[in-house]
């Protein structure tokens, strides 16, 4: 009988939180996260760039960033600092990866390859915003707390499960068999993952119960009745009209008393459920899923079963140690930053918007026609190589008069593709290389975004058509006035950019990132 020993690092963190909150309700699904924060336009690079090359100075709140000055200056990977905050050459190569990336909504003719350091400064800038937001407590909303919250207790939990599973989810080959039997269209490795969650889900369950008796759970069967009561009222008679009949977020924050809110369903050796948070989970549940017998005593004792797994999963996590891991505090620490970032970005540009006057959204139009009519558009067929090497053969063999089709066969790195259309918001840097070539014209080698990331192609141009300029009607007027209200917003968030770091110094490490070239690909 032969045994595999199934690895939860490689699908656990999928189905851990799921598993932990709902071992005994399979019929109650949560919704999805959402990510649900605003980016602001882009920043362009300031006219006159900041000083660089000095101490740092400025305080900075980031207890979990606290970095050494002189292992900051020995290592080479680190680029830049300011505050407690480093930059690191990795972060640095994907960040500037992402910013030359396609985006449909640029459709600017000339679009230049940004400077490495130009992108630095940019993060540079952007943690700023973060050590300036924090200074005003930007972080301590009560939103902001509650989303970190959850972040950082799902992660202690997974570490916590993803510990406990290691070694005890073991599957038998005869059991593969027989699911597979069973269901013809599983392949092997379907059919072992499928055993290795239920498996799973039988172990985190018993787990579950055991930490059940552990931490004394006692629950205050008194309040029941009146949990319904007013689970009711929210839902049938709510303070505000609404749509569809379901309880909202805000319901639980504004409709609920003080007094109600701290009511206690639940004890448990150092923590409490109270009926607010016996509302916040059955706000984190879909309405379609949501239980539709809340106004009985069994009913709200169930849900009260859902939302005490994660609490006590997390006591548990806490007692061994978990929430002192370092990498998870790490990604809790950056993820407070992008919420606290797009805040802040958005109370910058909060007051720039509509509506433009009619006249300079017509002034705007004429100086700027190129911007809203068809683009200049390619038809092409496209070989993707493994690198230089392969790319440089491929054209060779095509200089040589060989059919491109058969070329492409031999080469492509990518499953069988047609040709396609594309413009400057689909290729970015890239495109102004194809756009000069000619139809029926081989281009190549020349480089463009693979969904493995910048590799190396042959291309060849079938069709070129150039871009039709518009004339001016209402039809367009709502697509001018975005595109003047971005502008401005770009504008001040330059502008902002050039006053924020006037008040702070940086450091970079120029003769590190001398030589990094993210787009210098084999």
């Amino acid at each position: 009988m032969k045994l595999f020993p199934y690895k939860p690092a490689l699908f656990f963190i999928g189905i851990s939180i799921v598993l932990c909150i709902s071992c005994t309700e399979k019929k109650m699904e949560t919704a999805p996260e959402t990510d649900t924060l605003l980016t602001a336009p882009p920043v362009d690079k300031p006219e006159t760039p900041p000083p660089a090359d000095k101490a740092v100075t400025p305080p900075s709140t980031d207890k979990t960033a606290i970095t050494d000055t002189q292992q900051v200056e020995k290592d080479p990977n680190i680029v830049a600092k300011i505050g407690d905050y480093t930059f690191t050459k990795k972060e640095l190569e994907t960040r500037y990866l992402t910013e030359i990336r396609p985006n449909p909504y640029n459709l600017r003719h000339n679009i230049e390859t940004p400077d490495v350091e130009e992108v630095l400064k940019k993060m540079i800038f952007e943690k700023v915003i973060v050590i300036e937001a924090r200074k005003q407590k930007l972080h301590e909303d009560e939103l902001t707390m509650k989303v970190m919250k959850n972040f950082k207790e799902k992660r202690f939990v997974n570490l916590l499960l993803s510990n406990y599973l290691k070694g005890k989810i073991m599957v038998e080959k005869s059991e593969i068999d027989q699911l597979m039997k069973s269901d013809p269209k599983l392949e092997r490795k379907q059919a072992e993952a499928k055993l290795a969650r239920a498996k799973s889900a039988q172990i985190l369950e018993q787990y579950y119960n055991e930490l059940y008796k552990k931490f004394q759970v006692q629950k205050l069967s008194d309040n029941f009745a009146k949990t319904g009561q007013i689970h009711q009222r929210l839902l049938l008679y709510p303070k505000e009209e609404r749509r569809l009949n379901f309880i909202r977020i805000n319901q639980v924050k504004n409709e609920l008393t003080p007094e109600e809110k701290n009511i206690i369903l639940a004890t448990y050796n150092g923590g409490q459920i109270t009926l607010k948070d016996w509302f916040d989970a059955l706000c984190e549940m879909s309405p379609p899923s949501r239980p539709k017998d809340l106004s009985t005593v069994k009913g709200v004792e169930r849900l009260l079963d859902r939302a005490l797994k994660m609490p006590i999963f997390v006591a548990e996590a806490k007692l061994q140690g978990f929430d002192k891991d370092k990498k998870t505090l790490k990604e809790a620490q950056d993820y407070e930053d992008k919420i606290v970032l797009n805040t802040a970005k958005r109370e910058i540009i909060k007051d720039i918007k509509g509506p433009v006057p009619e006249e300079q959204i017509v002034a705007y139009f004429n100086e700027n026609k190129t911007l809203f009519g068809n683009q200049n558009m390619l038809k092409i067929d496209q070989i993707w190589c493994r690198n230089l090497k392969m790319a440089r053969k491929a054209k060779a063999e095509l200089d040589e008069g060989k059919d491109f089709q058969a070329v492409k066969k031999a080469y492509s790195v990518a499953k069988t593709t047609d040709p396609i259309n594309t413009f400057v918001g689909a290729e970015g840097i890239f495109f102004e290389e194809l756009w000069n070539g000619e139809p029926n014209q081989i281009v190549g080698p020349t480089k463009g975004f693979h969904g493995e990331g910048v590799k190396w192609r042959i291309v060849k141009i079938m069709e070129k058509n150039p871009a039709e300029t518009p004339e001016y009607s209402t039809d367009l007027k709502s697509r001018v006035e975005m595109k003047m209200l971005e502008e401005q917003r770009s504008s001040a968030m330059k502008k902002y950019e050039q006053e924020l770091l006037e008040k702070y110094t940086y450091t970079i490490y120029r003769e590190r990132i001398r030589d990094i070239d993210p787009l210098n690909i084999p």
